[in-house]
């Protein structure tokens, strides 16, 4: 298992993982303000993967800004802790009341491009994942959502066909098989 200081351990496994997993090492290595919120360099943001208690949906929010289904998370706002910033994002854009860690591992790991806004330039997100199980609350939708939303993994289609979201049912099984073995 690999490690980036401020980021934690990751197993990547196909070329992507390990494509994704090397430009975030370098970018955090080369960039001292990496989990600031600069657009002129990307930063590194966190997120949430939220399953049900029976593990067989995700919480989904509709990004009010990106107007998109995607996972809970983000910015670090100079917070170099990314698992606790996964975490604390999911509670606050969930609702949820009790909301469990299943691996301290990274889970995923996805580079992509947001888009020109009136407010700042086009940059880059280093976007950290974590995975985590609802235990205990009721979903209540934030400000910085449309909505929210429990959808079953075999229908993620139904909401998203992000590739990036997606990979929460690819990666799924191996991933619990893996920690569960540690």
């Amino acid at each position: 298992m690999e490690h980036i200081i401020g980021i934690g351990g990751y197993s990547p496994e196909t070329a992507r993982d390990h494509d994704m997993w090397s430009r975030l090492g370098r970018f955090c290595a080369s960039e001292p303000r990496a989990f600031d919120r600069d657009p002129a360099t990307g930063h590194v943001t966190a997120s949430a993967f939220v399953l049900s208690a029976d593990m067989s949906s995700v919480l989904l929010t509709h990004h009010a800004k990106l107007d998109r289904w995607l996972q809970l998370g983000g910015h670090c706002d100079g917070i170099s802790d990314a698992p606790f910033v996964a975490q604390k994002e999911a509670y606050e854009e969930s609702g949820l009341s009790r909301i469990e860690v299943l691996s301290p591992q990274v889970f995923d790991v996805d580079i992509h491009e947001i888009p020109a806004s009136p407010k700042e330039c086009a940059h880059l997100h280093y976007d950290v994942r974590f995975l985590f199980r609802a235990a205990a609350g009721e979903i209540q939708v934030s400000h910085e959502s449309h909505a929210l939303e429990w959808v079953p993994l075999v229908r993620l289609e139904e909401r998203t066909t992000a590739p990036s979201v997606l990979v929460l049912r690819e990666k799924l099984p191996g991933f619990l098989r893996g920690a569960s073995a540690c």
